[in-house]
């Protein structure tokens, strides 16, 4: 009976909001056409861009596909999944690698609008037990939230579900983080600002509709497309009435109760999110079918709209402006400066770092190109650095100075939520500004190669560098300056309007009887109310924003007005298409697999390049596929598979490699490693193989060339070696038990004959250390055999037929003794496995 009245809540909350807010759209989507309508006339002045911008930076890139561990709540186990990042930002995770290379759907895909990645389980707890009140949970507590490893990374949503995943490593771990907060920072950006009339549209319905429910300021869940930002609309009224509802039903242990919260949240958070979005593209059809008709009237009557709005906003201005002035004085001023320069540090030091990381890398180039400068280098280093922008792990270093920024002690008094806001468009303004150098250098450093020779590389590069460097400077100058005026009526409008709409908001309707019927569409009282209170307080942050230009610390200038003509050839290029380095250059695309080779979906899988190559480990050096997907045990004892069960029974000498790789392959991915690692793997595993059987033809010519001279050398030296022989075996061949003994005595000598010594140097190769074992060494070492110890052995081949009844007995002990150690060492290698694990 519960979840029947929360499913009826969820419905008629979701119908009311899209009701009012359906309202609201329309009559932004008016006045919004208008305003476009009347910037494209009139025109607007301002700074120009003086770097060029590219329309589609990762047309045919992902961002990244590796291996890590998920929680799999359906079964409690953690899993190997293999996640693909496409140019989307969405997370699609795979069963394993063969899976996304064929082409199938994912196992699920994870939009992290909204989402908040943590690096610690305190953390998320601390997150969690503010869900549900009364409901305190403790680090070690709950099962499911026991981690296979010490280095998580958990992606929480007020509404939606988490997610769990773990790495081996804390550099692992660094640079996954690295991955999901730019995924989480690239969809929280989503509204898309070429749409010129429906953005605004949906944003003012948004803030409008929120202010009549009495909250103002800034919001952390407005991000994402409108249906999810609806959805979150909807949840903010109808989570304390599900908690209210649900509290009292829950049923069970602390952690249980808490899962069982997360799974009905998210489960009323998708159905909230399916009606918004059916409602929202209903509302959005309906006002493109009206636009004809709107762009008819105001063509026609825009002088007439203009002349009225100017009119009716002189009346608003002379009610408001007292207030606001007063206002302004007592509750603004004092604080511009403060908030200006806690905005200004931090990002200031982000586009300082973004200044030097594009400068080093650049730096980094011009060294390589001056010791083997050809074009074929400069492809590949060009193919590197046109991506920089968009490689989360390289831009950390210049997210993480913006992170700093704080307005402790200012979020109270203007009702700010959180700083995050500012945060995530501050990095997104610098990625947009990494990109725009990095393609403008691209471009003059295409142009001024064409006809250059090798000794030219360094100095056009260097000329390219200094160009765009100063460009950098001036728009970066531009940007941050335009980003301090935003973030400080962000915070200032709400709270004035917050302040006076008691007292002005009954007197605004009187307004409307001064506007035309026929205009009255594209003309709002409380658009021009919001608008005057806007331009009351805009000329005190342009004068704090502009003398905080004349500090020279924060590397501000004055805003450049760079027409299009003023430079001709840059500008051009900018409508050049984008440059294929590698293919230009050298290096072409990769081939397509021969099952997938007429498969053009495939094929296009395949041409995809990744602008994060891959996820180092370093320092482990058994680094496995990252298509396996084994089970991780848990701290629930979980059964493992049948494929990871391994008997210790003892295995007959001619499987000792068999039973060591199936030992190793029992050990779990430790990182995703790329699609091109396992290509090289397995290119020089068909070398290794290539030079095997070279090796092999090298020793049947070695054997036949010295066969003869053998002959007579064994014949002369019959006595002798018989004899030394006989006594060397006598004292060398000892009992399995005394080889145990001996073993544990000394582990460095048996390891000398254990299996693994015996895969790198078989006992019928001649071939030691890379080096060939030429006829007269093989003659020296027979010779010599007899006289050293067994360890020390030659391991040629070559032996004395009068000798082969001693040797048959020494080979005998020998393979007992190392039987006896192989299985030793499985056991050890799989307690080992499992410590690891």
């Amino acid at each position: 009976m519960p979840l029947s009245n929360l499913m009826a809540s969820s419905h008629s909350r979701t119908g009311e909001l899209m009701g009012e807010f359906g309202r609201l759209y329309e009559q932004q989507y008016a006045v919004a056409l208008f305003n476009k309508m009347r910037y494209d006339i009139e025109g607007g002045g301002g700074p120009q861009n003086q770097l060029l911008h590219r329309k589609m930076p990762l047309k045919n890139k992902s961002i990244f596909s590796g291996a890590l561990f998920q929680y799999l709540e359906e079964n409690k186990k953690w899993r190997n999944r293999f996640l693909f990042i496409p140019d989307s930002y969405n997370i699609n995770y795979y069963e394993n690698k063969q899976a996304h290379d064929r082409g199938l759907h994912p196992k699920g895909t994870i939009n992290c609008a909204g989402y908040r990645v943590l690096t610690s389980m305190e953390e998320y707890l601390e997150l969690l037990n503010t869900s549900l009140p009364g409901v305190k949970a403790k680090v070690g507590s709950s099962p499911f939230l026991k981690c296979a490893t010490q280095f998580p990374l958990i992606l929480w949503h007020p509404y939606a579900r988490h997610y769990y995943f773990c790495m081996v490593t804390e550099k692992e771990q660094q640079k996954w983080n690295a991955l999901f907060q730019d995924c989480v920072r690239h969809t929280n950006n989503g509204l898309p600002e070429e749409c010129k009339v429906q953005t605004p549209a949906f944003t003012d319905a948004v803030r409008l509709y929120r202010q009549t429910h009495g909250h103002y300021g800034t919001w952390d869940m407005m991000c994402g497309m409108p249906p999810q930002i609806l959805a979150n609309l909807v949840m903010e009224t109808l989570l304390p009435e599900m908690r209210d509802l649900i509290t009292p039903k829950l049923k069970g242990k602390m952690h249980e109760r808490q899962r069982n919260w997360m799974l009905i949240s998210d489960a009323v958070y998708g159905l909230v999110q399916s009606q918004t979005q059916a409602q929202y593209e209903a509302v959005v059809q309906s006002c493109e079918a009206g636009r004809p008709a709107l762009e008819t009237t105001i063509r026609t009557d825009m002088d007439q709209i203009i002349t009225s709005k100017e009119h009716v906003c002189s009346k608003i201005r002379a009610l408001v402006l007292p207030k606001a002035e007063k206002l302004l004085k007592v509750s603004i001023q004092p604080y511009i400066s403060s908030i200006l320069d806690a905005l200004m540090e931090p990002t200031s030091r982000g586009f300082f770092e973004v200044r030097d990381l594009f400068f080093r890398e650049l730096v980094d180039m011009s060294k390589n190109l001056l010791n083997d400068g050809n074009k074929e280098k400069l492809g590949e280093h060009m193919e590197k650095i046109s991506m920089l922008a968009f490689h989360p792990v390289k831009m950390q270093s210049c997210y993480e100075k913006v992170e700093t920024l704080s307005l402790e002690g200012l979020q109270q008094r203007f009702d700010v939520s959180s700083p995050s806001v500012f945060v995530q468009r501050a990095q997104i303004l610098m990625r947009e500004q990494m990109d725009d150098a990095v393609y403008t250098f691209e471009q003059l450093l295409h142009q001024s190669l064409e006809g250059q020779e090798r000794e030219d590389l360094c100095k056009t590069t260097q000329r390219c560098q200094d160009r765009v460097i100063k460009k950098f400077d001036y728009d970066s100058s531009t940007v941050r300056k335009k980003f301090f005026r935003e973030a400080l009526l962000q915070i200032f409008i709400p709270y004035m309007l917050k302040q006076l709409s008691p007292s002005c908001s009954a007197e605004l309707p009187r307004f409307q009887e001064l506007i035309f019927e026929d205009f009255s569409r594209f003309i709002l009282v409380e658009n021009i109310f919001e608008e005057v209170v806007l331009h009351t307080v805009m000329k005190d942050i342009m004068m704090a924003v502009k003398e905080a230009a004349v500090q020279r610390r924060h590397n501000l200038y004055r805003d450049s007005i760079v027409l299009t003509n003023s430079d001709p050839n840059l500008h051009l290029l900018g409508e050049n298409p984008p440059i294929d380095w590698a293919e230009e250059y050298g290096g072409g695309q990769e081939e397509v697999d021969g099952e997938n080779a007429g498969d053009p979906e495939a094929q296009k899988r395949r041409r995809m390049k990744q602008v994060v190559s891959m996820i180092q480990i370093e320092g482990n050096a058994s680094v496995l596929p990252n298509e396996s997907c084994l089970e991780v045990p848990t701290v629930d004892n979980i059964p493992e598979e049948e494929a990871e069960v391994r008997s210790e029974k003892q295995v007959p000498n001619g499987t000792k490699k068999d039973v060591n790789k199936n030992a190793i392959d029992e050990i779990p991915p430790t990182n995703g490693s790329a699609i091109k690692e396992e290509e090289s793997t397995t290119e020089k595993s068909l070398q290794d193989t290539e030079s095997k059987s070279a090796i092999d033809c090298a020793i049947q010519e070695i054997e036949n060339a010295v066969q003869e001279e053998e002959h007579e050398l064994r014949t002369q030296k019959t006595a002798e070696s018989s004899s030394l022989k006989e006594e060397t075996a006598a004292e060398e061949v000892k009992p399995t038990s005394n080889c145990e003994e001996e073993a544990r005595i000394n582990p460095a000598d048996t390891n000398k004959d254990s299996p693994s010594s015996t895969e790198e140097e078989p006992l019928d190769s001649p071939v030691r250390d890379g080096e060939a074992v030429t006829p007269s060494d093989q003659q020296e070492n027979h010779i010599t055999a007899s006289t050293h110890d067994s360890s020390q052995h030659d391991d040629s081949g070559f032996q004395s037929p009068t000798n082969e009844a001693a040797e048959e007995e020494h080979q005998a002990g020998k393979e007992e003794c190392n039987d006896s150690e192989t299985g030793e060492d499985i056991g050890k290698g799989e307690s080992a496995h499992m410590d690891h694990q």
